[in-house]
């Protein structure tokens, strides 16, 4: 069976296109239905994120366009709308891209961990309908074993590559263990948005949001199970806040060097961490002199996650190797099958000239003595088991086809004497 991959993704079609291919849930049922109803296809499975839509296939393809088509159908396309758009890989490349994705290495950043729970869900959604046989079984589990391979033996995941993460990260090695910390979050933007579920997923005990609007500020702290509070009320909270990360659009300084101080007093001195990621600054830079407080701002946590974009495509060479090298181990063991099934065949035909020939002597039996069935028996099997290879042997010698020849001595563990004339 080939191996077909069809789809697009980040690099090939901007977010507007991407969105007309994506695949709500609701619509997979009716679309595995459809991809299974066309003859060449055996096995399926789709995976569609926001980045990318695919489709891997298991089956006999005679053309790649084969799935275009359908794909622009499904989607109530015109015919061609995609082409360009799309990319299509088959056979071993087909296996490397999907090692590829599910390690990160396909994403726009590089080594980022969701995919493989999203390449993971397509695989369940995909064996849920019936469209996941031996080829895909196999090829999907593979993938999810290679994509922890790459993530224990290289540095692919292992460093942050956002300022938000890389904000969490540093707390962690300040702190430990977040589970006794509270965080005031100053802004509800997108960069806060991602701290707080970085927070939430680090076991951060109390989480609080100060934002100018507060519908907004109430809309993230739903997610989180946070508490809210006015941009007025910050000096009150600081007293009660490990750590402090702000992310704001204000021209002016929210949190001062007094501020801080008051806040310390109260804390006893406990020790505040601070990170400022606006531009321009919402942490005066003087409270980066007091003790007790550790204050980091943009530009330290983008050298961090410049430098960890370098490990990561250090790592991204020793990732790829593994990628390669078990893609061509799946590939022997797809190959394999087809030789299985020719041993199959080649046992079941011998076994079946046997068991006529068998039937036959039982029946002389009844008329012969057993010596002569059992010299006839042992004459016609053995004729029957040599015509083939005789005719070959033949065949061969007359075209001094040596090769084959020898070939065939190796088969039947004979000693072939290559003779000629001096």
């Amino acid at each position: 069976m080939a191996l077909t991959v069809l789809g697009l993704n980040h690099k090939t079609a901007p977010v507007e296109v991407r969105g007309w291919v994506n695949f709500a849930p609701e619509q997979l049922s009716a679309a595995y239905n459809q991809l299974l109803a066309l003859e060449e296809v055996d096995e399926a499975a789709i995976l569609s994120t926001c980045n990318r839509t695919e489709i891997y296939v298991s089956g006999r393809l005679s053309s790649s366009w084969l799935l275009a088509d359908w794909l622009e159908q499904f989607h109530g396309l015109s015919a061609g709308t995609l082409r360009g758009r799309l990319y299509c890989h088959e056979g071993q490349q087909m296996v490397e891209h999907l090692y590829a994705v599910a390690a990160g290495l396909d994403s726009m950043v590089l080594g980022e961990p969701q995919i493989l729970g999203q390449v993971k869900q397509a695989y369940q959604q995909a064996r849920e309908v019936g469209a996941i046989g031996q080829i895909l079984e196999r090829l999907f589990q593979q993938t999810f074993a290679v994509a922890k391979k790459i993530r224990s033996e290289t540095e692919i995941g292992a460093s942050a590559v956002s300022v938000a993460y890389a904000a969490v990260s540093l707390a962690k090695q300040i702190f430990g263990a977040l589970d006794e910390t509270s965080a005031l979050l100053v802004g509800a933007g997108e960069t806060i948005e991602l701290v707080a579920k970085h927070l939430a997923t680090g076991g951060c005990r109390r989480l609080t949001v100060a934002n100018r609007t507060r519908r907004r500020a109430e809309e993230l702290a739903a997610q989180f199970d946070a508490s809210v509070c006015a941009l007025d009320d910050i000096p009150e909270q600081l007293v009660h806040a490990d750590l402090v990360i702000t992310s704001t659009g204000s021209s002016l300084p929210i949190i001062g060097k007094g501020m801080v101080e008051a806040a310390l007093k109260q804390r006893r001195h406990r020790p505040m961490f601070m990170v400022d990621l606006a531009v321009p600054a919402d942490i005066e830079h003087q409270v980066g002199e007091l003790r007790d407080v550790y204050l980091y701002n943009v530009d330290h946590l983008k050298k961090v996650v410049d430098e960890n974009l370098r490990i990561r495509e250090t790592a991204r060479a020793e990732a790829l190797r593994i990628v390669v090298e078990s893609a061509e181990a799946f590939m022997e063991w797809q190959q394999g099958l087809s030789h299985v099934d020719v041993i199959r065949t080649f046992r079941s035909h011998y076994e079946n000239l046997c068991e006529q020939e068998l039937k036959r002597a039982l029946r002389l039996l009844e008329t012969q003595s057993p010596e002569q069935v059992v010299r006839q028996l042992a004459h016609r099997l053995t004729n029957k088991f040599l015509h083939r290879p005789t005719r070959f042997l033949q065949d061969a010698s007359r075209q001094a086809e040596t090769d084959k020849v020898r070939q065939l001595c190796e088969i039947f563990n004979l000693q072939h004497k290559n003779r000629h004339h001096e």
